[in-house]
């Protein structure tokens, strides 16, 4: 896979300032976030619908700028920033089947888990945003899609892009550095969080970088994002009844 983007001085600008802000700001602010959902999820009925619409909100802004970003420099291809079809289709379609597969049955075994009230893997750090509701399923799924798209947009082919046309950085060092601001933003799941998202960042960089194109990666990201903001919320043990 080769790039190689002409970024213009206000392309620069805004890929800046949202590289910044995802460095600095966003670890920081998803934190506060999900700190504030946490303490709210049990007395506010439409807690997590209004977390997921703020959620919502900002990954089309972050979109919004990637695409400005693209839009403002004339010597940039889209394939710069992974919107291009894959080199390799038939390696990127067996990925994405073989992934689904994956995904369908572990979803199973970690929904049965959690309905016989049995530990799930990495449950714990995203409980509050669990749905409990119909209407919250619905929007928690609206959430994972938007994540998956978007987030590679901004993460894979905005950063990357970035770090080769703008600060003049190697594709794989630009790739290096995208993991890292893109496992910062874990930090709303703790240390262990940082880590879980600096692994995951690593593969769907390894698989944008070996195909030239974010389909994959995109796909990968859809479909354990769905399976995971769909896993049933623990159910929260009753208050003991007063003796008699």
């Amino acid at each position: 896979m080769t790039i190689s983007p002409d970024f213009s001085a206000a392309s620069t600008a805004v890929a800046a300032v949202l590289a910044v802000y995802l460095l600095l700001g966003e670890p920081w602010a998803g934190r506060r976030m999900y700190g504030s959902l946490a303490r709210r999820r049990d007395t506010e009925p439409r807690a997590l619908v209004r977390y997921f619409a703020l959620v919502l909100a900002l990954w089309w802004a972050f979109a919004a700028l990637a695409v400005a970003a693209l839009l403002l420099s004339p010597g940039t291809d889209a394939a710069d920033f992974g919107l291009a079809a894959p080199e390799r289709p038939v390696y990127a379609v067996t990925g994405i089947l073989l992934v689904g597969a994956i995904a369908v049955a572990s979803g199973r075994n970690f929904h049965d888990l959690a309905r016989r009230g049995k530990n799930v893997p990495g449950l714990a750090a995203i409980e509050a945003m669990l749905p409990r509701t119909a209407e919250e399923r619905r929007i928690a799924i609206a959430v994972a899609v938007t994540d998956g798209l978007c987030a590679e947009l901004v993460y894979r082919g905005l950063l990357i892009a970035f770090g080769v046309g703008a600060l003049g950085l190697d594709l794989y060092a630009a790739a290096a550095l995208s993991v890292l601001v893109y496992a910062v933003a874990g930090l709303y799941q703790g240390r262990k969080g940082v880590l879980v998202f600096a692994l995951f960042g690593a593969m769907l960089t390894a698989l944008y970088l070996a195909t030239g194109s974010l389909l994959l990666p995109v796909a990968v990201h859809v479909i354990l994002s769905v399976r995971d903001l769909t896993l049933p919320a623990p159910e929260k043990p009753r208050a003991a009844l007063p003796a008699a």
